[in-house]
């Protein structure tokens, strides 16, 4: 999620630990511990963009890191805070670090909570930002903040806080159920057979849903709204997996495909290969787009060394993706 989402999450646990021994104090450490996990950005700096990518929500989303980072954190504090607890302090930090990946987990990205085991929970249920879980969250928390540490208010507006964003994540479950089976129904309608499907919230809200369907030699993509009153459509995506030619067989390319779980298409244009993670769809909700949300160039210099390079996305166009996001969400 958002470092917005994760602070308030880390705020809100740092409360439930230790508000009522150090008050406010436990919301800003709590805070502290929601966002260290994502320092692992910093990896982008030093890393290539395949290594990067892998190591993103990867060890500092575990579960590991959790246990062996929580007393030191938990040590550092106790040492100029007045209250001295270390046990204290270290199930502070824990459960701050931890939630963090327990929430990453809802997200499409996923996380590494078991690693170093190769296993990432990716349940696909809410969007990395999306106001109706963070702003009611917020909410709560900051109205926690006014009241003293002994006024049962405050442990009340904390829990609410907990209590609502919590019951929007499950709510994002049994959406992702029922959306899941109108798109099975509208596959079986249209006699389209596939190998495989997944689905996911379109950005920012989870009214609006999006699969990404394996039908062997393509990808069909498709998009579907609780409030639509048309059946189904799908898109064709053809893979274009051979356009890599001898270039599949690379360190780089074969650890994005690891990275994208194999759901990626190959793309040329202007001369130019682009390595498209399909898992994450368009920016735009125009049909036959290529302008996928992760589109990577292909680079080879003149000794075949491979690099990939992120496209970056033009800011000129989210008004416009947010003002299609917003028709589409209406309903066809």
């Amino acid at each position: 999620m958002d470092s917005l989402t994760q602070i308030v999450l880390g705020a809100a646990v740092g409360e439930v630990v230790l508000g009522r021994k150090v008050g406010n104090k436990a919301m800003l450490y709590g805070a502290l511990a929601g966002t260290i996990p994502d320092l692992d950005v910093l990896s982008a700096h030093f890393l290539d963009t395949s290594r990067s990518l892998e190591f993103h929500r990867g060890f500092t989303h575990s579960i590991v890191f959790s246990v062996l980072f929580a007393p030191v954190f938990g040590w550092l504090v106790s040492r100029y805070e007045k209250h001295k607890s270390l046990i204290d302090w270290t199930w502070l930090f824990f459960w701050g670090f931890v939630t963090h990946p327990l929430l990453d987990a809802y997200t499409t990205w996923g996380t590494q909570l078991f690693w170093p085991f190769d296993m990432r929970l990716a349940f696909k249920t809410i969007f990395v930002v999306d106001p109706l879980y963070t702003l009611p969250f917020l909410i709560c928390v900051i109205m926690a903040m006014l009241y003293k540490r002994s006024n049962p208010k405050r442990r009340k507006w904390n829990l609410w806080g907990i209590g609502i964003s919590s019951g929007y994540l499950m709510l994002t479950v049994m959406l992702k159920g029922y959306t899941y089976f109108q798109f099975k129904e509208a596959l079986k309608s249209q006699t389209i057979n596939y190998v495989d499907m997944n689905t996911r919230p379109a950005a920012f809200n989870t009214i609006l849903w999006n699969a990404n369907i394996d039908t062997g030699d393509a990808y069909f993509l498709a998009d579907y709204s609780l409030l639509d009153s048309k059946p189904v459509s799908f898109q064709v995506y053809e893979k274009n997996h051979h356009l890599l030619g001898d270039l599949k067989d690379n360190e780089q390319i074969q650890r994005m495909i690891y990275i994208s779980k194999g759901w990626f298409i190959i793309t040329q244009e202007n001369g130019s290969l682009y390595f498209n993670d399909f898992r994450f769809g368009l920016l735009t909700t125009q049909p036959g787009s290529t302008d996928f949300v992760f589109k990577y160039e292909i680079k080879q210099d003149a000794q075949g060394l491979v690099t990939l390079h992120e496209v970056e996305k033009d800011p000129r166009n989210a008004r416009k993706m947010l003002g299609e996001l917003w028709t589409r969400v209406k309903g066809n």
